[in-house]
C-alpha cells in the first residue's frame, strides 16, 4: 500500500475539492481465477478530486501502476469498432503527416498491437511501448510488433532515443489519463519526438463524462480526467503546442489532440483549438461549481439501476451481463451488483472467459452461453459499444429478450431493424419499464 498525500498530479497543489466518492473498489481489470475465489482481494479508495488551482480532475494514486498492470486483462483487438477506428486513424496519419518507410511510428501503451499492425501492413517501421507483459508478448509473438515492455517517461524516452533515434509520430490512445506522473510522461514525449514530428493523443473528454454521467469510466488506472484546456496547459509547460483537435464518438465521447514542438513553425494552430477552448469555457469547466452536481447524478443513477434490477427480479426475469470491461466493474461494485442480480456475464476475449469479475465475483463465460440460457435481459456493461454488441447478438430479440443500457440514462432496447445493412437501435422509452 502507498501513502497518499493528495497532491495534484500536475501542479502539486493540495487536493481538497472532492467531486465524487465511488467507495472502496478492487482493480477493475483484475481477473479472478476459480482457485482464487476464497482469497483476500485488495480494495482501494476510489475518490475523484479537482485541483482548485489548475483544474486537473484526478484520482490520487492509491494503487501503483505495477499493481494495476501486473496481469492486465484488456486486449484491444476484441472490439471490431475499435479496430475500425484504429485503421481509419492509420490511413489518415500516413497521408496527413507524410509517414513513409523511412519514418518511425511509436505507440505508447500499444497493447496487443491492435493499431500498429496497420502501419506494418504499409511497411512502415513501428515501435510499441507497453508495460503489461502479457499483452506485450501477444503483440510480439502473434502480430510481430516490435515492442519494448516498459512504462513510458523521461528515463524510458532517453533509453529509446539511444536505441532507435527520435520518432516521427508518437501515438497514445487512452494512455494520457493512465499515468500517475503526467509531467514525466509529457516530458518524455518531448525528448523522443523529432524536431518536425507530431504527437497525437486520444482520451475521453471530461465534458462528456460530467454531462452524460459517465461515472463508470472512473477507475484506479485512470489517474486523470481531462479537459482540453487543462491538457493545453500541461503540454505548454513542456514546450509542446496543441495545433489541432478532433472531437470523436469513441468511449462515449473523446478528443484527439495534435501536438508538436512549440518552436516548429511547419504547422499553424487551427480554429478547432480556439473553438473547443471556448466551448469548455462556456460550459463552465473552468469553475468549481460545474463539478458540484456530478455526485448527486451518480447517486441517482445507482438508485435507478437498482430499482430496475429489483423490480425485474421480483417479476422472475433472468438478467445476465454482456462484457467484462473496466467500466463495468466500477459500475457493478459501486452499485453492489453481484450474481444475485446478474447470473453471469459473457465476453469475446478468451483471456477473460472462465474467470470471475473482481469484487462482484460474477462468472464470465463465452457469448454462446446466451443462446443456451435465453435470458430476458442482457445488461450491456461496455455501453459505448452497444451498437456493435446488439448487431452481433440480435438473435436475443427472437425469444423476446431485451438489452439494458445503463449510461447515461438507464433504458431498455427491445428490437432493432435493418437499414442500409446496419441495425438501427430503437429505444422503448426513456423510462426503464
Amino acid at each position: 500500500m502507498k501513502t497518499v498525500f493528495n497532491k495534484c498530479n500536475f501542479c502539486n497543489s493540495s487536493l481538497t475539492h472532492e467531486v465524487t466518492d465511488l467507495g472502496m473498489q478492487p482493480l477493475c481489470q483484475d481477473r479472478i481465477k476459480p482457485e482464487d475465489l476464497s482469497k483476500m482481494e485488495p480494495h482501494f479508495p476510489l475518490k475523484v478530486y479537482i485541483c482548485d488551482k489548475c483544474f486537473l480532475t484526478q484520482v490520487p494514486e492509491s494503487a501503483s501502476p505495477e499493481q494495476i498492470y501486473r496481469d492486465y486483462g484488456y486486449y484491444s483487438s476484441f472490439s471490431d469498432t475499435w479496430l475500425d477506428h484504429a485503421k481509419k486513424y492509420v490511413n489518415h496519419a500516413i497521408k496527413e503527416f507524410e509517414i513513409t518507410k523511412d519514418s518511425l511510428v511509436t505507440e505508447i501503451a500499444s497493447n496487443d498491437g491492435y493499431l500498429l499492425q496497420y502501419f506494418v501492413e504499409n511497411d512502415i517501421p513501428v515501435l510499441g511501448v507497453e508495460p503489461s507483459v502479457g499483452v506485450a508478448q501477444y503483440a510480439i509473438n502473434e502480430k510481430n510488433i516490435r515492442t519494448e515492455i516498459e512504462f513510458f517517461g523521461v528515463n524510458t524516452a532517453k533509453e529509446l532515443l539511444r536505441k532507435y533515434g527520435k520518432s516521427d509520430l508518437i501515438i497514445g490512445n487512452n494512455v494520457l489519463a493512465h499515468v500517475p506522473d503526467i509531467n514525466d510522461f509529457v516530458e518524455g514525449m518531448k525528448i523522443f519526438l523529432k524536431a518536425d514530428g507530431v504527437i497525437t493523443m486520444e482520451f475521453p473528454h471530461l465534458l462528456k463524462l460530467v454531462e452524460e454521467n459517465q461515472f463508470d469510466t472512473i477507475y484506479h488506472e485512470h489517474f486523470s480526467y481531462l479537459s482540453f484546456s487543462v491538457v493545453q496547459k500541461i503540454f505548454a509547460k513542456h514546450h509542446l503546442e496543441l495545433f489541432d483537435v478532433d472531437q470523436l464518438s469513441t468511449h462515449g465521447g473523446s478528443i484527439r489532440i495534435y501536438a508538436h514542438h512549440k518552436e516548429d513553425k511547419k504547422r499553424t494552430v487551427q480554429q478547432s483549438v480556439f473553438n473547443l477552448l471556448e466551448e469548455e469555457d462556456k460550459a463552465g469547466m473552468n469553475e468549481l461549481e460545474y463539478y458540484d452536481s456530478f455526485n448527486e447524478k451518480v447517486k441517482e443513477t445507482k438508485r435507478n439501476i437498482l430499482e430496475f434490477l429489483i423490480q425485474a427480479k421480483k417479476e422472475g426475469k433472468r438478467i445476465v451481463g454482456y462484457g467484462a470491461p473496466g467500466k463495468g466493474n466500477t459500475l457493478l461494485n459501486y452499485c453492489g451488483i453481484r450474481s444475485d442480480f446478474l447470473d453471469y456475464t459473457v465476453d469475446r476475449s478468451p483471456h477473460k472467459q472462465d474467470t470471475f469479475l473482481p469484487g462482484s465475483h460474477i462468472p464470465v463465460y463465452h457469448p454462446k452461453m446466451l443462446k443456451s440460457t435465453k435470458p430476458d435481459y442482457v445488461f450491456i456493461l461496455p455501453w459505448n459499444l452497444k451498437s456493435e454488441i446488439i448487431s452481433h447478438h440480435k438473435y436475443i430479440f427472437d425469444w423476446g429478450g431485451k438489452f439494458v443500457v445503463p449510461i447515461p440514462k438507464l433504458h431498455v432496447i427491445d428490437h432493432a431493424y435493418p437499414l442500409n445493412n446496419q441495425y438501427n437501435i430503437v429505444n422503448v422509452s426513456d423510462k426503464y419499464f
